[in-house]
């Protein structure tokens, strides 16, 4: 029989098939559904930094602050009342979820600051969480904080939030790093239990006849998975927290490519708003469909099979790789043009 299980942050799973945090994950009715149809654990939907300081009225009171003057300003921030979980409603989210089903729960914040989310990590890990995703959601555009102020800022973050709980800490990157390999290994010593890569940046457009500020979403596709593969490959073996894949993640080959990389699991939202929760159970017949084809007995028996681990230059073989890619693409244009 073929052995689905892994393991994620500590938490033994059925499968690598995780749902990740999205809109999916706002009802008790979708979260079951889930359940049912394969997924080993689910991500909530992030609690917004943004959300807590209104909760407070701080934030309130200072985007409200010149808006006669400079109207079109607040329409760069969401109306965070208009968002569908609060705080006090996040926790009471978190609550029923885990009494509604039998896999993890993992609850998210997303944020940057160190102000209160230490505060709110306890008590998602109070409302009965077993893990906590701490996504990282951060642009610098201030021309004059350094790379190394904002890996710092980070790496602080992690480390208060892990002093302040006993449950594992993920945390979700942007791949937008110079050294990502060594803040990984710097997010490893904070107390990291696991990295998620990647984030997706979802860039705003301008509406030119309103002259406001719009938001854009485009789900992802399975192209989006290879820079996650790349990452993930180069770090398997070389840091202690787990590793995840998120973004790009839509069939069971791309699934099978992120547990050869290294992952321990592969998670989705863009598949399922695209093709409903029952794709769920697709995704997982046809990891048992190629893993009998190939002979492969378990998830575990090909997790990092095909890392970097081996390789004794990664840095060169980057190079060998680029070069090689080049080259074919000018040789299949030559060949193009000489063709009768």
């Amino acid at each position: 029989m073929i052995d689905l299980s892994t393991s994620y942050l500590g938490l033994s799973l059925a499968s690598p098939l995780v749902a990740s945090a999205g809109p999916l994950c706002e009802t008790l009715d979708n979260i079951r559904r889930m359940e049912d149809a394969g997924a080993a654990a689910v991500v909530l939907p992030s609690l917004f930094e943004e959300q807590i300081a209104v909760e407070s009225a701080h934030l309130d009171r200072h985007l409200s602050h010149g808006a006669e003057s400079y109207s079109e300003a607040t329409t760069y921030f969401p109306d965070m009342q208009s968002y569908a979980i609060g705080p006090d409603a996040y926790l009471e989210h978190i609550r029923r979820a885990k009494a509604a089903v039998r896999i993890p729960v993992i609850g998210s914040l997303n944020g940057v600051s160190r102000g209160g989310w230490t505060g709110y990590a306890r008590k998602i890990e109070q409302a009965g969480a077993d893990a906590l995703e701490l996504n990282v959601y951060y642009i610098p555009t201030d021309p004059d904080l350094t790379g190394d102020e904002v890996e710092r800022r980070h790496v602080e973050l992690v480390g208060d939030v892990k002093a302040s709980v006993g449950i594992p800490v993920a945390v979700k990157l942007g791949h937008g790093w110079s050294a990502p390999a060594n803040l990984a290994r710097r997010l490893d010593r904070a107390g990291a239990d696991g990295l998620v890569l990647f984030n997706r940046f979802y860039l705003p457009d301008f509406d030119l006849e309103t002259l406001e500020v719009v938001p854009h979403l485009t789900l992802s596709s399975s192209h989006e998975l290879l820079v996650r593969l790349h990452w993930v490959a180069i770090l398997h073996g070389h840091v202690r927290p787990d590793l995840a894949v998120t973004g790009g993640v839509h069939t069971a080959l791309d699934v099978l490519k992120a547990m050869m990389a290294g992952a321990r699991v592969a998670m989705m939202t863009s598949a399922l708003l695209q093709h409903g929760i029952p794709h769920l159970a697709t995704v997982r017949e046809g990891l048992i469909d190629w893993m009998t084809a190939h002979e492969y007995e378990s998830i575990r028996q090909m997790q990092g099979s095909m890392s970097y681990r081996s390789v004794r230059d990664p840095a060169a073989f980057e190079r060998a790789n680029y070069m090689k890619v080049l080259s074919s693409y000018a040789l299949r244009a030559e060949r193009g043009r000489s063709a009768p």
